[in-house]
């Protein structure tokens, strides 16, 4: 821009300060708004549209349009040229805008007269507040300098309405962080929880978004920028120079290049010549990175946005100083809400005071989920992209992670009917305290042995709390994922012989390595995989990055001291997967010997049955593996093609489904053949409904998380599951698609539960 442009620009910021500093009501300060721009910009109208509620945006002042439409006139979200702009979040500019496609008369307005357009988006942070809109009776496109003076001056509106300083009259003035919101999103952990917000990245408030000394503000600016780039050369620095740690430099050396970025700094200055402070200029870019990038289907601008979002938001810190002790101020009885988050953050705040989760992103098979599993809070995902920005810390906020729903500033009503789910959830836990010691042995005399799943060595209590019998999946990604480098050997036997210390004797399942997919490691460069599910993970890891499966299998070997061991591969495809996996182990084993360590009294080999060319492996598999644990979760989205992570379509197919009952039947069948041990280990084993009738189809194990084995004892112990499964044979010839509904019928003639 012209320096004469650059003048009038922060001319015009600085009568909009002024304006805002004046002690007048939210209305009048907006009319007096746009009466500024309009006469600063040199245009016959100015205008500016805010959302009323997600789908609506109402004209909420106008110098130059009818006064008499302002509050009354009102559009959807993508109607007319102002819903466009806020539906995409792009400047719209037109010379002749009647003519222009998609253009909406409102006559109450009087606007026929008018014919150049510009709508500019007033958005913080990708959020989308309302519209600015210029307009001008000669046929025009408004210039690129006047352009970049609407988005400044929207950058500033967008401030200036989340600070609450155009609260009045009209339903889009209300005070924004007051009223009750309802958010839907998936189930990442079942559970009811009430609690107090805690934002795990609280937003910077920006007080000071006009500046008048651009000198300082541009140093103020690079003093912060200095701070940053010196912390990621820090976290550089830390990392070691061992291969292992080489994908983690990449994704330094990817971070440090932003931080480092020549044109992220010119476009900030350019925003500070403009007349914005250097917190403000640092929140345009920011949300103008959100809006080119955020849409892109490409995954690789999709994470590089991650990185820039993460570097501003630090930036907005140093600056700020606001935000630079995350978990200081942890209420008690804090739910956690994030975009997202990592497990070593999530591991960093602790079980003690967190009641629940709350994630805009994440996925029900992420880390986060499986931390939120270990600690039995619920936690929701995919919560929509407002909850960051409409809640504030220490609103009152219920997370009901069985329906996926978070109520946030909830009515009174809301609040009573909540609480007695709360209250009947923990009468009935207390009453399968009572059966804790007990077998879960059905009426008919048939015994199923319950395990637990976990993670943590935090979670082992759970062991003799919950009933379980022992520990049927101890996961062992955790350790790598909550880690900024690869763990040694000799701290991973450390954590694997104090998690049998803690078993108590009871037998442990070791699951090697699981990662890829969605769990992803902080050091470990990211494939762009067109179908990650499908993709290089899990085993195939394991066998293609050999010095990893043979460090971790000789922490195990040695963690045993004598004791037995039990070692089980995730995500087996076919026989020659296991039987490679298998004799790493007993080189391993060998090796162990010779080099005078003390080898564990029993080794047990066993496979997870999570992909269905598996379960039509060759006998001699069966005959092989010790024992056999079908994974639930990854076993269903590939049988019935259903993405787990797609809300649109995990839900189309019922577990309880005639195919893949008939499915998991056959499997118990081969194993039976062999006399191979076959258990059943996912979320649907801990649903006493689903686990019943997998017991009703031989399953004679099941691993669940430990708040789940008191619900299924108690079902299984009341019911005759032959009787049962003679009823759901009769119930697949019925030719409906699933058998539940039956179920449910015949379980109701069982008596009171």
């Amino acid at each position: 821009m012209a320096e004469q442009t650059e003048s009038e620009s922060r001319k015009l910021l600085r009568r909009l300060r002024d304006s805002l500093a004046e002690d007048s009501a939210g209305q009048a300060r907006l009319d007096h708004i746009t009466e500024i721009i309009a006469e600063e910009m040199r245009t016959e109208v100015c205008s500016i549209y805010l959302f009323r509620d997600a789908d609506t945006l109402e004209l909420c002042a106008t110098e130059g349009l009818n006064p008499d439409s302002v509050h009354q006139t009102r559009m959807r979200l993508g109607e007319g040229l102002v819903g466009r702009a806020a539906k995409t979040g792009q400047v719209i500019n037109e010379a002749d805008a009647p003519s222009a496609k998609g253009f909406r008369y409102m006559p109450e307005t009087g606007e026929e007269v008018f014919s150049a357009f510009c709508g500019v988006p007033i958005q913080r942070l990708g959020n989308g507040l309302g519209v600015l809109v210029v307009q001008s009776r000669e046929a025009r496109a408004f210039s690129d300098d006047e352009v970049y003076a609407l988005e400044v001056v929207a950058m500033v509106l967008a401030e200036m309405t989340e600070l609450g300083a155009f609260v009045g009259e009209g339903e889009a003035l209300r005070a924004r962080h007051t009223n009750p919101m309802l958010f839907r999103g998936g189930s990442g952990q079942e559970g009811v929880a009430e609690g107090h917000v805690y934002l795990h990245e609280p937003r910077v408030v920006v007080t000071n978004p006009v500046a008048d000394d651009p000198v300082a503000e541009s140093e103020r600016l690079n003093a912060a920028v200095n701070t940053l780039r010196v912390s990621v050369d820090d976290m550089l620095k830390s990392v070691g120079q061992d291969p292992v740690d080489k994908d983690q430099r990449e994704v330094l050396e990817a971070y440090r290049m932003f931080a480092n970025s020549r044109s992220w700094m010119r476009r900030m200055e350019e925003d500070i010549v403009a007349g914005l402070s250097a917190e403000a200029a640092v929140e345009k870019e920011q949300s103008t990175a959100r809006r080119r990038l955020g849409k892109s289907s490409d995954s690789y601008l999709r994470e590089r946005l991650q990185d820039l979002d993460d570097l501003s938001n630090r930036l907005l810190r140093i600056l700020t100083g606001q935000g630079t002790n995350p978990g200081a101020d942890l209420p008690d009885d804090a739910i956690l809400v994030a975009r997202n988050i990592g497990p070593a953050e999530l591991l960093d705040y602790g079980r003690g005071k967190l009641r629940g989760i709350v994630l805009e992103q994440g996925s029900v098979g992420s880390h986060a989920a499986i931390v939120a599993r270990a600690w039995a809070i619920p936690l929701i995902v995919h919560a929509g992209d407002q909850i960051t920005s409409e809640a504030l810390n220490g609103d009152l906020l219920l997370v009901d992670g069985d329906q996926g729903l978070a109520h946030l500033r909830p009515d009174d009503s809301i609040v009573s009917a909540f609480r007695d789910k709360i209250a009947m959830q923990a009468e009935a836990q207390e009453r399968y305290s009572n059966i804790r010691t007990l077998p879960a042995t059905s009426q008919d005399g048939i015994t199923v042995a319950l395990n637990m799943n976990a993670g943590l060595i935090a979670e082992l209590p759970s062991l003799e709390n919950s009933g379980a019998e022992g520990v049927g999946l101890f996961r062992t990604e955790l350790q790598f994922l909550a880690r900024a480098r690869v763990p040694r050997r000799a701290e991973l036997a450390g954590i694997y012989s104090r998690v049998l210390d803690a078993a108590g004797g009871k037998p442990v399942v070791f699951r090697t390595l699981d990662i890829g997919s969605d769990k992803v490691l902080p050091y470990m460069k990211r494939e762009d995989e067109p179908n990650p599910a499908l993709g290089w993970r899990a085993i195939r890891v394991g066998l293609d990055k050999r010095g990893v499966m043979r460090m971790q299998l000789q922490a195990l070997i040695r963690a045993a001291k004598g004791r037995p061991l039990t070692v089980m591969f995730p995500f087996v495809a076919q026989f020659e997967e296991f039987k490679a996996a298998r004799q790493h182990v007993f080189d391993e084993l060998d090796r162990e010997k010779k080099l005078g360590h003390v080898l564990p009294e029993k080794v047990e080999i066993g496979a997870m049955l999570e992909t269905p060319s598996l379960a039509f492996a060759p006998r001699q598999f069966f005959e092989m593996a010790d024992f056999i644990s079908i994974g639930g979760n990854d076993l269903k989205q590939f049988f019935f093609a259903a993405d787990r992570e797609n809300e649109r379509v995990r839900r189309r197919y019922d577990t309880l489904n005639v195919s893949f009952l008939t499915f998991l039947e056959q499997i118990v069948q081969r194993c039976n053949e062999t006399e191979t041990p076959v258990s059943f280990c996912g979320e649907d084993a801990g649903r006493p409904i689903e686990a019943m009738c997998f017991a009703a189809m031989g399953l004679r194990s099941l691993s669940m998380r430990p708040a789940s084995v008191g619900p299924v004892k108690h079902l299984i112990r009341r019911v005759d599951l032959s009787a049962a499964r003679d009823m759901i044979h009769e119930a697949s010839k019925s030719g409906e698609q699933s058998v539940r509904g039956h179920v449910m019928e015949w379980l109701r003639g069982q008596g009171p539960s």
